[in-house]
């Protein structure tokens, strides 16, 4: 078997503290250039680092600050970098001085190899046909052609914002008339507020899938997703199909609330996608939650279902994102708990139950325990040599049975891994008839059942 075309990737969450609406680009001079809302709405700050994880660490540079009176005088929220024909773009929203709700889109632009010391200049106001409530313009390009899609209010269809779509003739300036591609009709969407709003695509395999933030941004913040054709006319409404559930939703197990404002980006070495977003690790607010600053920047990895939908799962708990294990000898087949018992199964659409944090060995003595990503607390035990999810009880036979050596796969020692039991060496865990166990090795045949890949 080869190793999956999409190894493991892990992070540390959060990434940024009190950084909401984050945008990351990753440019061809190997590094990944990150800005975010900060929660005085005050100013555009970036950052750089050649490694995602990086980007936690990374000095921090204002490159831009509010003007003191009239236009882009207040309320700048959710900047986004992005590289267009040699130049850098800054695509943000921002309110007047004195009338802060007066919220539109506005581009700055630099000429600079490094947008973080280079001079910006502002191109002004994207000029749009209804001059009311717009922000979080993204762009992208789809066949040749180069959209613009935003967030607006249109007091035609009500209150609440739409998300709208239009060709840019350049960075700054749309060209025809804007469609309407999405209303806020679901329950989901219009929870507190009706909002659409924060569009960030991904193209895969000929799709082309918008992602966006609904409802208050509170904890029924949540993403929803849209889906056209990369070959459809993307201007026209009914190429595209929405979500009838969110994606991404708030997760009392995980202690993630409001999950939102995404962007997508990719791993170094460009093998796995990446769902950058913001939320809080908390669930109540006092006040309006746009005067609550902790909405933190987080990654994980977007996986992909067999029918080549995007799958966002949960998001994770804070610490080390989970990964999942796929068989060596069955690589459409994945360990996954089900009713709390350990197998392997294909097409596990429900990404969590697939997922694992390789943590510390709960007995110690270099070992790692496997802890379950929906279920944070519970463990892949052995139980009559039976593999099982379940909570961790604290006691001495508990942390042995979850606990295992981490080895080179028994079939392929470059980038397999195996786990040897921690109290019966020699047994490792081993699928048979697509349920887990832990079983002495010897033939060819066990090696393999034995044998895993980290995605």
């Amino acid at each position: 078997a080869a190793a999956p075309a999409s190894p493991a990737v892990t992070f540390t969450n959060p990434i940024a503290l009190q950084r909401a609406d984050p945008h990351i680009h990753k440019h061809t001079d190997g590094y990944y250039y990150f800005t975010a809302t900060v929660p005085a709405y005050d100013k555009i700050v970036m950052r750089r680092a050649t490694t995602l994880q990086g980007l936690s660490t990374a000095s921090e540079t204002t490159i831009w600050t509010k003007h003191s009176s009239g236009e882009m005088g207040a309320h700048i929220w959710a900047p986004e970098i992005h590289f267009i024909g040699g130049k850098w773009y800054i695509y943000f929203a921002a309110g007047a001085a004195d009338d802060i709700w007066k919220i539109r889109p506005y581009v700055l632009e630099s000429g600079s190899a490094n947008p973080l010391t280079g001079t910006w200049t502002e191109k002004g106001r994207i000029a749009l046909p209804l001059d009311t409530f717009s922000l979080d313009a993204t762009t992208f390009v789809v066949g040749g052609s180069r959209y613009l899609s935003w967030a607006q209010t249109d007091p035609a269809v009500g209150s609440g914002t739409n998300l709208y779509l239009a060709k840019l003739s350049n960075p700054w300036t749309i060209s025809g008339t804007p469609v309407r591609i999405s209303t806020p009709t679901h329950a989901w969407e219009t929870v507190g507020h009706r909002v659409n709003e924060g569009p960030a695509v991904i193209q895969r395999n000929g799709k082309v899938f918008m992602a966006f933030s609904a409802a208050a941004t509170d904890a029924n913040y949540c993403l929803g997703l849209l889906t056209a054709s990369a070959s459809a006319d993307l201007l026209n409404p009914a190429s595209w199909t929405k979500s009838s559930q969110p994606v991404l939703r708030s997760n009392d197990a995980t202690g993630q609330y409001g999950p939102g404002h995404n962007c997508f980006t990719v791993s170094e070495d460009g093998k796995s996608d990446v769902i950058v977003y913001h939320d809080r690790n908390y669930k109540d607010i006092s006040g309006d939650p746009l005067n609550d600053p902790n909405r933190r920047t987080r990654y994980q990895k977007l996986y992909w279902n067999a029918d080549g939908t995007p799958n966002f799962g949960i998001p994770v708990a804070d610490g080390l994102t989970p990964v999942r294990f796929s068989s060596y000898n069955f690589p459409d087949r994945y360990i996954r708990h089900w009713e709390y018992r350990a197998k392997l199964e294909p097409n596990v659409t429900n990404l969590a139950d697939s997922q694992f944090r390789v943590v510390a060995g709960l007995a110690g003595s270099g070992t790692v325990s496997l802890e379950s990503a929906n279920f944070p607390g519970y463990f892949l035990r052995h139980k009559n040599y039976e593999l099982w999810v379940e909570k961790n009880d604290g006691s001495s036979t508990f942390k042995n049975d979850a606990s295992f050596s981490r080895r080179a796969g028994l079939a392929d020692s470059a980038s397999g891994v195996s786990f040897e039991s921690y109290n019966f060496p020699g047994r490792y865990i081993r699928h048979y008839e697509n349920l887990l166990h832990i079983q002495p090795i010897s033939t060819t045949l066990d090696r393999q059942d034995a044998t895993y890949y980290a995605e």
